[in-house]
């Protein structure tokens, strides 16, 4: 095949109707185009379907990846799509925001080093300086900007200048241990991911482990979100849970939810690197 090794990803969300699929599909076939994977789903709850297909080109007909989007675009405006083509190889431009819990970043920067995640880690920001010495031992650059009361929309400025100057596609809230003004969570809409505990019942504020330990819970987990300006109400991306039982201490529990948030993390991250995750409302789909 012409130029198989070269692969391209399309998704689409539009309003629901019939020939979406057929139009894909001869789209990519009089294309000369070669469908490797393809997923849709129709959500009859909100009306909406949603694609997810990796093509390649069998011949150059297809041409350059600004010509294939050009030629698409008929097909996108019969059917109102939201939609992309994108190459397929490429690493999402990645910024992980941490505070004094290192174990949701240690995992990402091994699981970007050994190839398990797609992404590329351009920076790391904290607003302490604890991770400082892991993260360059990755060879990333630490950007440490300590937040306090008075400074707090200044040091998300700076933050928010960093991602505009390294063209930071997805930012990572790897327990950063601060809550993001709403004017900085609307500007990282649909490209910020954060991680928390979510036991059940749900324990907020301080001390959550030892909350839990007084009420004797017997299931733990964690959930990964995309940051809204309601605060964990995001739309969520993925959960996990573990049983636990009257033999697990406060460090026990917390061990455990540890573990789960590091699960849960990397998944949500490589799956929107991927670009398995597509918004619905405040709902995602995800095609694993």
């Amino acid at each position: 095949m012409y130029n198989n090794e070269i692969k391209y990803l399309l998704t689409v969300r539009c309003p629901d109707t019939t020939g979406i699929s057929a139009a894909i599909f001869n789209y990519i076939y009089n294309n000369d185009g070669f469908i490797t994977s393809s997923y849709n789903y129709g959500d009859p709850s909100t009306n909406t379907f949603f694609v997810r297909i990796v093509f390649t080109a069998i011949t150059s007909k297809m041409g350059t990846l600004e010509d294939i989007r050009q030629k698409f675009r008929p097909v996108a405006d019969k059917f109102s799509m939201q939609w992309e083509i994108n190459d397929y190889n490429y690493k999402p431009r990645v910024m992980i925001a941490v505070s004094k819990y290192g174990h949701c970043l240690n995992d990402l920067l091994h699981k970007t080093q050994s190839g398990q995640i797609p992404i590329n880690i351009v920076a790391v920001v904290s607003n302490h300086s604890d991770m400082k010495e892991m993260t360059q031992w990755h060879g990333v650059n630490y950007f440490h900007f300590p937040v306090t009361p008075e400074t707090k929309i200044e040091e998300e400025k700076k933050i928010i200048n960093l991602i505009d100057e390294l063209e930071v596609d997805l930012i990572v809230l790897a327990r950063y241990m601060q809550i993001l003004s709403s004017d900085m969570c609307k500007a990282l809409e649909g490209r910020c991911i954060n991680i928390h505990h979510s036991f059940l019942p749900s324990f907020k504020g301080a001390m959550p482990y030892s909350q839990a330990y007084s009420r004797g819970v017997k299931i733990v987990g964690a959930t990964a979100h995309y940051v809204t300006s309601d605060l964990d109400e995001g739309p969520i991306i993925e959960q996990a849970v573990e049983r636990v039982d009257h033999t697990y201490s406060v460090e026990d529990i917390g061990a455990t939810v540890r573990d789960l948030e590091t699960l849960t993390l990397s998944r949500a991250v490589k799956w929107h690197a991927e670009r398995r995750i597509l918004l619905n409302g405040n709902k995602t789909v995800v095609f694993r």
